[in-house]
């Protein structure tokens, strides 16, 4: 875990943070620049569960952190499940649209604990919006982020994709587009994509690899079909692996094979 005490505190540990060069990228690094989505249920640390853990922030932090150290430049989506799901408002009767607006608040709550998290253990983080919050985080602009990346900043989008009827994985996809990622990191509560739930079948396979024809038709649960078919027509691969694993973000990047790969 990096020394809490580089990061600062208050509102200067941002700028303190900018005036350290970014790491060196390492020689065996397989991805220099990835978009990872994380659910809101990541954060609070069980299933269905509510609010943020600081404990598991404080650990996603430091895997996060020993990534930055690598020198790979993160994008970020994190969901906001654990404190509001849109679908869940509108299957209880809310307006959808305003239910969805609801949920891409907590995607903002979830994104301003992550970047303290990640600045108390030394790297220095950018939050951006698709909503327009100027008082608490940037608005997304699509070179400005690029240029952070370039600084050796993370930059957490926060908000989805700014409109209702998207989920935080679609603009996860988008993203990783947008900002000319080299693959979409998908981190789950499993080790990778299966041939039925692991959690109830023991004698469940997981697969290696997966074409995303595959994953589409099948309708595989780890991420949406608009996300999946975003990625497929972009050809941007998908790494499905288990947050969990001490570690296992940073083997990913540096090309392990882990998890599984859904590509062409």
């Amino acid at each position: 875990m990096r020394d809490s005490r580089s990061a600062g505190s208050g509102p200067l540990s941002g700028p303190r943070l900018d005036t350290v060069a970014p790491p060196a990228r390492h020689p065996n690094l397989r991805y220099r620049r990835i978009v990872l989505k994380l659910s809101g249920e990541a954060l609070c640390g069980s299933t269905g569960g509510f609010g943020i853990q600081p404990e598991v922030l404080r650990t996603t932090a430091a895997e996060l952190a020993d990534v930055y150290a690598a020198g790979v430049q993160v994008g970020i989506v994190v969901g906001g499940g654990n404190i509001f799901r849109g679908l869940k408002g509108a299957s209880a009767g809310m307006d959808r649209a305003q239910s969805d607006y609801m949920g891409m608040l907590a995607t903002v709550i979830n994104s301003l604990a992550l970047q303290d998290a990640l600045e108390k253990e030394g790297v220095p983080t950018r939050v951006q919006t698709a909503i327009d919050i100027r008082q608490i985080a940037e608005p997304y602009i699509r070179r400005r982020a690029i240029r952070h990346f370039e600084k050796g900043r993370f930059v957490i989008f926060a908000a989805g994709t700014g409109n209702p009827y998207f989920s935080t994985d679609t603009a996860a996809a988008l993203r990783a587009m947008e900002i000319h990622a080299e693959a979409l990191f998908k981190a789950t509560k499993v080790e990778g994509i299966y041939d039925k739930d692991p959690v109830s079948n023991p004698d469940a396979t997981m697969y290696k690899k997966m074409t995303f024809d595959r994953f589409i038709n099948d309708r595989i649960g780890v991420m949406d079909a608009t996300a999946a078919t975003l990625c497929r027509d972009n050809n941007m691969p998908i790494r499905v692996f288990k947050l969990t694993e001490p570690g296992n973000i940073k083997r990913v990047v540096f090309g392990e094979q882990i998890g599984t790969t859904v590509e062409k």
